[in-house]
């Protein structure tokens, strides 16, 4: 016991995906081209708000915060997952490690936050047009954006700084993809109670109360909507809303299965699944899902590939 204690780890093995060598050519692949997608979507989102003055508005500033996020938000995982796809060695340092275990649940965060401005938005939006352009001027929306970073990476440095004081004496091989909390956790040969208490207190805190922030407003959004006489009205006013709903609802469904709950629920191979759900494809996703459902921003993105 003393040997293990002092033979601390430096570094970590990533399981990945283990497969045969053939199909491990093809989930590389099929991951580079959902990465590739997944950043020009999210550039093309970002250029086409910036670019048209008919998308100067605060949902459409919202919309690209929200995809410079989801570019850093698969940066941070999916490289490192190609060079294990191409290579025996599936080491990663512990504190480069820490270092993406940290930037990952800090822009997990901040999206749960984002999520629920761009929501707020949406009510004001509905519930009070004629003091919208009042209420959301240009310096609220920046600090709103500001703050969700800022909040979001203030709960996750809690979240880390408690990690970080874990010792880790082997075994060092990490059953995901990346540096993520709970497979850490389970490495861990010092007492979880209270890490464990913490981060489940924190990831409740930063999923559920923006989650219940979201429900509110949508219930005023709803019960708005529902007073508009027209029934063709009733369908264009929530139809500007119902974009952002469908992002909510897939981000939160497959983040409340991985982060809102005990620690001592043990990781399996289907918690890989999920978390490449939320992590990889619902990045993918929204851009596509933000265009189908909108016409200014349909509009805009024929104008930007015209130039």
């Amino acid at each position: 016991t003393e040997n293990r204690t002092h033979s601390l780890v430096n570094e970590f093995i990533l399981v990945g995906f283990p497969t045969c060598p053939q199909l491990q050519f093809v989930l590389f692949a099929v991951f580079l081209l959902m990465y590739i997608l997944t950043i020009c979507e999210n550039m093309i989102i970002i250029v086409s708000v910036k670019l048209h003055p008919r998308l100067h508005k605060p949902m459409y500033f919202f919309l690209s915060s929200l995809s410079f996020l989801e570019i850093w938000y698969v940066t941070v995982t999916i490289p490192n997952l190609l060079s294990n796809f191409l290579t025996q060695n599936k080491k990663i340092s512990f504190t480069a490690c820490m270092v993406q275990l940290y930037i990952f649940i800090s822009l997990a965060c901040t999206e749960c936050i984002l999520l629920a401005v761009m929501a707020f938005d949406r009510f004001v939006a509905i519930c009070m047009p004629l003091r919208y352009a009042v209420i959301m001027c240009n310096s609220l929306c920046l600090q709103l954006a500001i703050g969700s970073w800022v909040m979001g990476f203030s709960i996750a440095m809690i979240k880390a700084i408690f990690i970080f004081r874990l010792t880790f004496c082997g075994p060092n091989v990490i059953n995901h993809f990346f540096c993520d909390i709970s497979p850490l956790l389970n490495l861990s040969c010092t007492d979880l109670s209270f890490t464990e208490l913490v981060d489940f207190i924190l990831a409740m805190v930063v999923i559920m109360i923006p989650l219940v922030l979201i429900i509110i407003t949508y219930v005023f959004i709803l019960w708005t909507v529902l007073r508009i006489p027209n029934n063709q009205g009733r369908q264009k006013t929530f139809s500007t809303c119902a974009f952002h709903l469908t992002i909510v609802i897939i981000f939160y469904t497959t983040t409340l299965f991985i982060y809102a709950r005990p620690r001592k629920a043990n990781p399996f191979d289907s918690n890989k699944l999920v978390t490449v759900f939320y992590s990889v494809v619902t990045p993918l996703l929204n851009p596509i899902i933000y265009c189908l459902r909108n016409k200014e921003v349909k509009l805009a993105l024929k104008k930007t590939f015209r130039w």
